[in-house]
Parts: C-alpha cells; structure tokens; sequence
C-alpha cells in the first residue's frame, strides 16, 4: 500500500522524489536527548595541594578523612591507615554501652564503684575522688565523653563484660579497622589486644576513614535507634575540650571526641556549617617533642586542615 501510494505522489508531482516522498510519508523519530549519570562529587584538585603543603610543615605524621555528610563529597590523606586511637576509642565504648541499655543488658542506675585499683592516671578526674565512691553507670559514661576521664573509662569497660563485647559490637556494625585492646594502663587485654602485631597501637586501633564512618552512621541515626544515635551526638556535642578541628569556628556547632599520647593527637567530630555537615578524623603522631598545652602543634595543624577542608569539600 505504502508503494502504491509513493508512485501515485510521484506521478501527480514530477519534480518530487522517491527520497523526499519517504521522508515526508514516514518522519524519523524525534531522538531524545541523552541524561547524563549525576557524578560523584569530588574534591577540586586544589584541595590536595593545599593539605600537602600544611603538612609539609609539621614535624610528624598526619593521617585524615573526611565527607561531607549533605553532598557525598570525600577527601582522603592516608585515610585508610591504620592509627593508634588514644582516647577517640571511647567513641566505640559509649556506643557498646548505649547499646547494652538499649537492649535490656545493662541499666543506667546500675552502681558501680570507684576502687584504689580502678584509678588510673591521665585524663579526668576520679583519680582525685575518695575510694569507695558510689556512681551510676551514666554517670561515668558522661564522665569518659565529656571529660574523658580514664577511670571512668575502666569502669565502664568492666560494668559492659571487657574489652571483647566492645569490638563484637564494632564487628556487628562493618568496623574492622575499630578494635578496644585492653582497659587504661593494662589489663583487661582484649583477643585482638593479645595479639603481637596489635602491641603497637596501646590503648585502641582504627583507621579516619573508619572514624568517619562511626560518626556518619550516628548523624544518620544508624545505630542503635535514631533517637539514641541523636543522644550520642548530642553528648559529643558537650565534650569539655576542644583544641584541635574547628578551635576557631567556636561559634557553630560540633559534636567531637579527642586522643592525646605524649606524641600523638587525634580528633573526630562533626561540625554543623552552612556548607554542610562535614565530618573529619585527624590523627597526628610520632612528634618529636611532648607538648601538654593547647598550643602543641598538632592542635595547630589540625585546626588549619579542618578549615581548609571545609574550604575544599562545602557545598
């Protein structure tokens, strides 16, 4: 039919051709133009180069991760290495004892008392109060986030069962890098903290990346519940000292967990910018000089790389 009626036009107008005929008789589908697949948000190269040149200048090493939790935007310096934790493994005690109340194993009100062999030094102040001190399960988780204090950190590592149901639950949550080796000053060595090649590390193990992503799961509510994610922010939120990321943007929210060593400083955290909600983990080790003031240099360092990563990965 199709056929028939191409001879019919072609007699009835001379000057028209069999090509033209078919084109006017059948038009080509219109082609619909091609999506592109959104991309990655990626740092801008300049990021890099900066963050190299600051750490070209201090005298140690520096290991760092950080994302920007509202674009996806991500930057890694070394961020897969695995580091010594100091204090910041408290992050990973308090979610193991959220955890436990949450699912009916251990109680807010549970007592727990302060012993002459549960006083450690460091960090804190329960090495000061009298032995035999009576004190509520919260109380000394409060005590280990905001102040981290030391003794209350054993207590709480003895009131949850020992270092293993710490790192069970880290396991649980995809953590591999994360591991609790043993309680404040000896003792207590966990399955991992007995083995050799974990010695190095002292008190925890894990990785920035890893830190990130803790603190990303509790942003976004994953742990636990959403509600008791939101009340681990809120109490990191209120953490006593803050020498380190974001020292200068005092004003705007964060909610952070620091480590320090005689050579060593680390800090996590999640600040609240208007460029979004980046979170960072920075470890800074093997300085050559102890400094116990707020103006050691890995405070410096670190307040300058978070700032610039804000710069490098906001919105």
């Amino acid at each position: 039919m199709t056929k028939a009626l191409l001879c019919v036009a072609l007699a009835l107008f001379p000057g028209l051709t069999c090509a033209q005929a078919q084109s006017q008789t059948n038009p080509p589908a219109a082609t619909q133009p091609q999506t592109a697949a959104p991309k990655p948000s990626t740092p801008a190269a300049w990021l890099d180069r900066r963050v190299r040149d600051e750490v070209a200048k201090f005298e140690g090493t520096v290991y760092l991760y950080a994302k920007n939790l509202d674009t996806g935007a991500e930057y890694s310096f070394g961020g897969e290495e695995r580091v010594r934790t100091a204090s910041t493994i408290k992050i990973a005690i308090m979610i193991e004892a959220f955890a436990r109340v949450s699912e009916g194993k251990a109680k807010w009100t549970d007592d727990l008392v302060l012993t002459k062999e549960k006083k450690v030094s460091g960090s804190g102040i329960l090495q000061e109060f009298t032995e035999g001190l009576h004190l509520t399960l919260h109380d000394v988780v409060m005590l280990m986030m905001l102040m981290s204090d030391n003794s209350a950190t054993n207590l709480v590592i003895d009131a949850l069962g020992g270092a293993d149901t710490v790192n069970a639950r880290m396991q649980s949550l995809g953590m591999t890098d994360t591991r609790l080796m043993r309680k404040i000053g000896g003792g207590g060595d966990s399955l991992e903290g007995k083995k050799e090649e974990n010695k190095r590390f002292g008190l925890g193990r894990t990785s920035p990346r890893e830190m990130v992503m803790l603190v990303e799961k509790l942003e976004r509510g994953e742990i636990v519940s959403p509600a008791v994610s939101k009340e681990m922010i809120d109490l990191m939120k209120r953490e006593q000292t803050q020498d380190g990321i974001w020292r200068e943007l005092w004003r705007l929210p964060r909610a952070t967990k620091s480590g320090a060593l005689d050579a060593l400083r680390s800090n996590v955290g999640i600040i609240y910018h208007p460029r979004g909600r980046i979170a960072l983990a920075i470890t800074c080790d093997d300085m050559p000089e102890q400094n116990w003031t707020a103006d050691n240099p890995a405070f410096h360092i670190m307040s300058r790389l978070s700032e610039i990563i804000i710069d490098g990965l906001g919105k």
